[in-house]
């Protein structure tokens, strides 16, 4: 665990988890849960602003692209019914684009998975304009070139053609980057 120190976490402890993927979600709320907080999970956009508008939480990490729309459409309503809410938006890949939009709309921290709890956690509690610290084992650029990879490739329901066409690679190309193993 982190140096941090469950006091700093105020009176309020809710923290709204929303992430399409049930057993990271999970694993995220039991670890989140030793660190404090008093989480509550939804699956998809339409269950995260149901509990943005019902039960408005302190805290909250949600998933940029989710099974039935963008997270960023959580993050509006959180900030609507809850102004002073501490938002994390977390994402399978970066774009600087996407990053600037959820800062924008008022994310506190933007973050790629795989991002564990401590720098879940980091980011939600740090205060003012200091960063907070990188991360103790952050993904290689191989590792993140990988995962953008494996997730455009499933987004194309595994069409290799497909995929090459949309990454602008040749397709023999992409074929020798899946039959290798994920880099470290």
């Amino acid at each position: 665990m982190s140096d941090f120190d469950p006091a700093d976490l105020g009176d309020d402890r809710s923290l709204l988890l929303v992430d399409d993927d049930e057993p990271f979600v999970k694993r995220l709320a039991k670890a989140m849960e030793k660190r404090g907080f008093v989480p509550e999970t939804a699956e998809s956009v339409a269950m995260g602003k149901a509990i943005a508008q019902s039960r408005p939480p302190a805290y909250a990490v949600v998933d940029l692209r989710l099974e039935d729309g963008n997270g960023l459409d959580v993050v509006e309503a959180l900030r609507e019914r809850r102004p002073d809410c501490r938002i994390v938006v977390l994402t399978g890949y970066g774009a600087i684009a996407t990053a600037v939009a959820a800062v924008k709309i008022g994310a506190a921290d933007y973050l790629s998975k795989p991002a564990d709890a401590n720098d879940i956690t980091n980011a939600l509690l740090s205060r003012g304009e200091a960063l907070p610290p990188p991360p103790e084992n952050p993904m290689s650029a191989d590792r993140v070139r990988w995962e953008h990879i494996q997730r455009v490739y499933e987004q194309c329901d595994r069409n290799v053609s497909e995929t090459a066409r949309r990454l602008n690679m040749h397709r023999r190309t992409l074929q020798r980057i899946l039959a290798k193993r994920s880099p470290r």
